[in-house]
Parts: C-alpha cells; structure tokens; sequence
C-alpha cells in the first residue's frame, strides 16, 4: 500500500511539473555552469614567475593554498592582478587575495547587475560572471572568526537577485546579513550563492541536475575554507539548496547542516545522508514546500521531508515564521536557533 501510495505521488508530481499545475509554475531550463574559473586558460599558459601554475581544473584546495604558501607577496600581487578571476574563485587561494581580485574584477565589469556588488566594504569571496553569475560574500572577520556559517540558497537566485530589496530574507546576502547580526561577535556569516539554481518552479527544480552540479561546487568552497585554516562551518540551506547539501553532506566537513523550507534531501534519513554532521530541519506551518510531495521516483522529486520525525534530524521552531522565506526574519524564533546552532551553544 506505502508503494502504491508513493507511485500515485510521484505521478502526481510528474504531471505538475510537465504541465505547470497545482501551484507549480513554468521554469526555464537551465546549464550548470560547471569547470575551472573564467580566464583558467591564459592562467595555465602564464610564465609570469618562472614556474607552473595550479592547473585550476585540477588541482585540489590544499595544493592550491600550498602554492601560495610559496610565493611572496610581491609574486601575489603579480597573479592577483594578472589574473583577478582565477585568483578569486579558486579555491584554497587565501581569502585575502580573493577579496582583492574580485573587487578588481568587479570594477573592470560594466554590467549593471553587478554594481552593487562592487560597492565600498564590500568583502567579495566569489565572483563569476559566466551565465546568471554567481557570489559569495563574507559578512564579518572571517579570518578571526571564532565560529564560520555558510548560507545556501534555493531557486531563483544569481547574481542580479544576490541582495535584491524585494523579500530580503529570501535572498542569500539577506539571510546571511540576518544571521550575523543576531549572532554574538566573533562569527562570519557566507552568503553563498556559488552554483547555477532552477529559475522558476519547472523540471529543474524537480530533478536533481543542478543539485548534483551544485554539490561539487559547494564540497570544494568548503575545502577552501579548510585548506586557508578557517574553522569547519554550519551550513544553512534553503529550499532548494537543501537539495544540494543532501548530496553534498558527506563531503562538505560541517559540524552542522541546517535545513529549512526543504522539498527534500535525495536521502530517507539522516543515516542516509553519511556525515557525521548534526543534521537540522525548519519547516513552517506557511510554507508552500509542504504541498510538494515529499517522494523521489523516477528522478523526480528529492525525498523524504526532512521534518518528519521519522527522518530523524533535529526539529528547529518555526512557527511564528511565514511563507517560503521568513525563517530569516528578526524577531522569529528561527533566527534565534539559527543563531544559537551557529554560535555553537544548541549541540
């Protein structure tokens, strides 16, 4: 009966997707932007300093930051600005330096969706303008933080709705700006919006594609953070993004995986997922991710709701959140666990 149930389910989700029905709207298929940075070519054939460079399409976080470990800071410089969209997107380059090319690559764009982005204070860890483009962006000390948080976001998001005024608290730099500022001093927030999401509410969002693309993306940013010395982070994951962070959770070295208006983590539980991660789970009694079947048949739909009990994460209160995007907003009792997982002081 339980797989009869689950089929009709699947079907059901099937048909809503392929016809737009039952509250699920018309999405535009999307490629992955996937590979090394933009500019790895002239990169690989520079002899600027007399040696090879990382091939930034092979070579891991840790060899990345053991290469500069080498280099002095005059031959930083020289790469930084030679090549200021390898330098700030490789992981494993020290985040200062990162900073500083994407700043530079920003200011050489004339797209005015960026242009925000290069505003003054601005700490920029990411910066690919290839596609939709994608960001990260540290909020806080990141290299004196005591506790490092990561924020990934769901559908619709890149970088011309990275920090949009409309629904703040749906956006990455929203919800990360959220977090810091009601967590203790000593923190650094990511707003990390580093992989190509689902525009709209079609195929792509159904399928894990994108999620799969995603999680590579996401399991090396991590390793970055671990390659440059920076404490194991909590990663938060919204809608979508929680998605991406089920496939990547064995791989991500969190302490924490929180996950919040999620349609589903491709896993049936929390065993199921392989991290030794504190595994939590936000759902509000508002959110429109509930009418989504929780199923994963056919490659469509990601699976049990992380919610349930019998999955067995941690249940974080969301009950004075509201809609699709409010578990971010001041004043809930969300944030204040949000704020408390990240802090450390709820394991």
């Amino acid at each position: 009966m339980r797989r009869f149930t689950r089929t009709l389910a699947a079907v059901a989700l099937a048909a809503t997707v392929v016809a737009g029905t039952a509250g699920w709207a018309s999405g535009n298929s999307q490629r992955a932007v996937t590979g090394p940075p933009p500019g790895s070519a002239s990169w690989r054939a520079d002899g600027v300093l007399g040696r090879e460079l990382p091939d930034p399409g092979r070579a891991t976080p840790a060899q990345v930051r053991a290469f500069f470990g080498r280099l002095d800071a005059a031959e930083q410089r020289e790469l930084t600005e030679r090549h200021p969209s390898v330098v700030g997107n490789l992981d494993g380059v020290p985040l200062e330096l990162r900073y500083r090319a994407n700043a530079l690559a920003l200011r050489a764009s004339h797209d005015p969706r960026y242009a925000s982005l290069a505003g003054s204070g601005r700490q920029i860890l990411a910066f690919d303008p290839r596609g939709r483009g994608q960001v990260a962006e540290v909020f806080g000390d990141l290299r004196s933080a005591r506790h490092v948080s990561v924020v990934v976001p769901g559908s619709d998001i890149d970088a011309g709705t990275f920090d949009r005024r409309g629904d703040v608290y749906g956006t990455p730099a929203g919800m990360a700006r959220s977090l810091y500022e009601e967590t203790a001093p000593g923190g650094a927030v990511i707003a990390w919006a580093g992989y190509t999401t689902p525009v709209g509410l079609g195929l792509d969002a159904a399928t894990g594609g994108l999620a799969e693309a995603g999680a590579e993306r996401l399991t090396l940013f991590t390793a970055g953070l671990a390659a440059d010395g920076l404490p194991a982070p909590v990663v938060f994951c919204h809608s979508y993004g929680s998605v991406v962070c089920g496939i990547a959770a064995s791989g991500l070295g969190a302490t924490d995986l929180v996950v919040f208006g999620s349609p589903g983590m491709r896993a049936d539980d929390v065993a199921g997922l392989h991290t030794g991660a504190r595994v939590w789970a936000a759902k509000d009694d508002t959110d429109w991710i509930d009418d989504v079947p929780h199923v994963e048949v056919a490659g469509l739909g990601h699976g049990a709701d992380p919610t349930d009990e019998e999955f067995g994460a941690r249940r974080v209160p969301a009950d004075d959140a509201e809609g699709h995007t409010g578990y971010f907003a001041p004043g809930t009792d969300s944030l204040r666990a949000f704020a408390a997982i990240a802090e450390g002081v709820s394991r």
